[in-house]
């Protein structure tokens, strides 16, 4: 397994660094153990600011936000801190307007600076914010969960749910620096982690075959920790980093970084968002394997490939088909609905990720409506 060249990495063992290349907007991702414990050290060796508004969950607060203030203030910034609750309803309009108004009520600067501690939803929430506040300040990114460290850190798309769909609302904003704990993984469930390596898998499947092979070999070793996982973070957030230099705000091949999400997403509006039923890395392991299997129906990959991505997603404990969902779901042409409203139709037009093989993901334009409603029929008959 090769580094991307375009997101440079350095170290090696218990701590890596990997550069996003985007010229005066570049920032680094550090990852490795301890690093809750010293963020004061690593944001004042890199920005200037000196207040910042952290924003965390009752989650994590009780677990980490202690750590992190003591560190700011040790490095002399002044922070104030705002918990919300956890989960991904957590990402509506009203708590983005409490996290906006902490930020003015604390008067930051814009180069002062928003703290997300947290995963994905906080992420998402805090950035959205930072783009927002006096049209753009800092935004430190401390990802907790596994799935936070490899994906929704890293790129700048902010945003928050809405009625109508997630992520709809939103903004482009890159972090200024991106601190992912190795420690913080090992307090998370199961269901977290594994839900995580869905999107650690993830780039393997969209053009990484090796990275894939090496993740068959070594699934065991990641979900044990130490270097494995180490390696495993910094693979994904190489490979992001690559992808994001090339197209920072999709209008292209970042595109590919969707794969299995739009299928995904359908399934998390279907259950409205709730976590007991379905959590994002979920969707996005069913959503793969569908992908493999509808790119198999049309045609364009074989069989044996969609099985070895579901056995490999299963084996990781992940579900992998929409009858493992608990619940009732809504029909075929329910899901239907959910997926027209996506980011990713473009036109009225159907726009997929789909695949030739393992490692060969390819932006679809114009996918027939009526494949794919014949396909969910078939996966999920009511």
């Amino acid at each position: 397994m090769t580094a991307v060249e375009t997101g440079t990495i350095e170290g090696a063992g218990p701590e890596q660094l990997v550069r996003v290349p985007l010229g005066s907007r570049s920032y680094d991702i550090l990852i490795g153990p301890g690093l809750i414990a010293r963020a004061g050290g690593e944001i004042t060796a890199r920005l200037k600011g000196r207040r910042a508004a952290v924003i965390t969950d009752a989650n994590v607060g009780p677990l980490y936000l202690e750590a992190l203030t003591d560190s700011l203030q040790t490095d002399g910034i002044e922070s104030v801190s705002l918990t919300l609750p956890a989960g991904e309803k957590t990402k509506n309009f009203e708590n983005l307007i409490a996290v906006v108004d902490l930020a003015l009520t604390a008067r930051l600067e814009r180069n002062d600076m928003i703290i997300a501690l947290g995963g994905g939803v906080i992420g998402d929430l805090a950035g959205f914010a930072a783009g927002i506040v006096k049209r753009g300040i800092r935004f430190v990114q401390i990802p907790t969960s596994l799935l936070a460290q490899v994906d929704s850190s890293v790129g700048g798309k902010t945003g928050i749910n809405t009625r109508h769909g997630k992520n709809l609302v939103g903004v482009f904003h890159q972090p200024d620096l991106v601190l992912a704990d190795a420690d913080a993984l090992g307090t998370l469930s199961e269901r977290e982690f594994r839900a995580g390596y869905a999107e650690v898998a993830k780039y393997g499947l969209i053009d990484k075959p090796d990275f894939f092979a090496w993740l068959e070999k070594n699934r065991a070793d990641v979900f044990a920790g130490g270097p494995a996982r180490i390696e495993a973070i910094a693979a994904s957030c190489r490979a992001k980093a690559a992808v994001v230099a090339a197209d920072e705000r999709e209008n292209g091949a970042r595109a590919l970084l969707n794969l299995g999400h739009t299928f995904g997403h359908a399934l998390e509006a279907a259950v409205q968002y709730d976590s007991a039923r379905l959590v994002h890395g979920e969707g996005v392991a069913i959503g793969m394997v569908l992908a493999h299997e509808f790119s198999t129906r049309l045609n364009l990959a074989s069989r044996d490939d969609a099985d070895r991505v579901r056995k490999h997603l299963k084996e990781a404990g992940l579900p992998v088909s929409i009858g493992e969902i608990p619940g009732d779901l809504p029909p075929a042409e329910g899901l239907m609905e959910a997926i027209a409203q996506d980011k990713k139709v473009k036109s009225g037009k159907l726009t997929f990720i789909l695949t030739r093989g393992v490692g060969q993901s390819f932006v679809a334009d114009d996918v027939p409506s009526s494949e794919v409603l014949s396909f969910l029929r078939e996966k999920y008959p009511q």
